[in-house]
């Protein structure tokens, strides 16, 4: 089978949407290695994570060959060329199809932040957004949901038979399935945590992900049980309220700011944090939640959205609203050492299995299939 992909965002963007383009093309290729994968980007910004794609064994990379180029080439041109490279299916890995595609067609819908949480948004962005997911949904053949959540919340927003869409979770990092210990944190780790104990926040600062109902929830926690959370992630106005807040109640020694770490980095942290608290309102999967429990790492996390589907049973559930719960939560886990080792060995387990990268690839080809028939 010849498959196409919209791969901009695999070769462009290094948080959620690039990291999901680059692990489905890696399970694929593992899982899958007698097919085809062709991945058409308007550009590319080659650096260390997206060099293996270019001489990805069985993937062929291709670029705009017309002098139309750029967003308009990946809208308007990119189906004429699939069908003119003999694809037989083509894969929009994140919310989007070109416009006049003529073969069959699947489509990702990640989420729909935008139409739940508007206020983060500019009107033109949510306006395109709107009008991209739309087109998408009412053209593609299938639709992938990365979630039962955003799955709902498609057929709520735009209307789409429920038969069309089909829940297929998202891969994580291939580094985070492997149970190997990391070894001695990096210098620059060690210099900002030490030895001391830690819990971990890890996402973008928005008012989305409820930074600060974290921040408040470890204000509450007793004294011996309040050790400091470390914030991997940055962000702009909102981040700015949440400082803010953290200077006024003296909480400085408890909160140590990460803007960005390297994969390897962030996986030293997951298997070294006493828990992840993770309280966001709306997840479209919830990444930073699997990764820690892949990572051994208890979880205490939202009770909306995706986030009890990516966390699983063993997981500490809370509303997000409410800090005294997501505090008791953490208390639970800081408190009890047996507790927090089953807990922990359970999500892992829970992880290891649902999110298996074979079981995730052999869905994603079912649905390659079913819209093939």
């Amino acid at each position: 089978m010849k498959i196409g992909f919209d791969a901009k965002r695999l070769y462009n963007n290094f948080t959620g949407l690039g990291n999901y383009s680059r692990t489905a093309i890696d399970i694929l290729t593992e899982s899958f290695p007698e097919n085809e994968y062709l991945l058409y980007t308007p550009k590319i910004k080659e650096n260390h994570v997206t060099s293996p794609y270019l001489n990805r064994k069985g993937c062929r990379t291709i670029l705009p060959k017309s002098v139309i180029r750029g967003s308009l080439w990946r809208t308007f041109r990119l189906a004429s060329e699939a069908k003119k490279d003999g694809v037989d299916l083509f894969h929009g890995l994140s919310n989007e199809l070109p416009v006049g595609l003529d073969i069959p067609s699947v489509v990702t819908i990640h989420d729909v932040a935008f139409r739940t949480f508007p206020d983060m948004y500019h009107r033109t962005d949510i306006i395109t957004y709107n009008l991209k997911w739309r087109y998408a949904c009412r053209n593609a053949d299938r639709i992938i949901a990365i979630s039962e959540s955003t799955k709902q919340d498609i057929i709520r927003f735009y209307d789409v038979d429920p038969a069309k869409i089909s829940v297929v979770y998202q891969p994580v990092n291939k580094i985070f399935y492997s149970q190997k210990e990391c070894g001695s944190p990096p210098q620059e780790l060690a210099e900002q945590i030490g030895e001391q104990p830690f819990m971990l926040y890890v996402g973008s600062i928005n008012s989305r992900k409820n930074l600060l109902g974290a921040v408040r929830a470890l204000e509450l926690l007793p004294g011996e049980l309040r050790i400091p959370l470390v914030i991997v992630g940055d962000g702009r106005e909102y981040k700015q309220k949440v400082m803010s807040y953290i200077a006024k109640q003296r909480l400085e020694d408890m909160t140590i700011f990460m803007p960005g770490k390297t994969i390897y980095e962030l996986k030293y942290l997951y298997r070294n944090a006493r828990l992840l608290v993770y309280p966001s309102f709306y997840e479209g999967f919830g990444l930073p939640v699997v990764e820690a429990l892949l990572s051994g790492c208890p979880v205490v996390t939202s009770n909306l959205s995706s986030l009890p589907e990516a966390a699983g049973p063993a997981s500490m559930l809370a509303d997000p609203n409410n800090p005294e719960e997501i505090s008791d939560k953490m208390r639970m886990i800081l408190s009890d050492e047996t507790f927090r080792t089953k807990i922990a060995y359970e999500g892992l387990r829970y992880a290891a299995e649902r999110f298996n990268p074979q079981r995730l690839a052999k869905e994603l080809m079912e649905v390659y299939r079913h819209t093939l028939t």
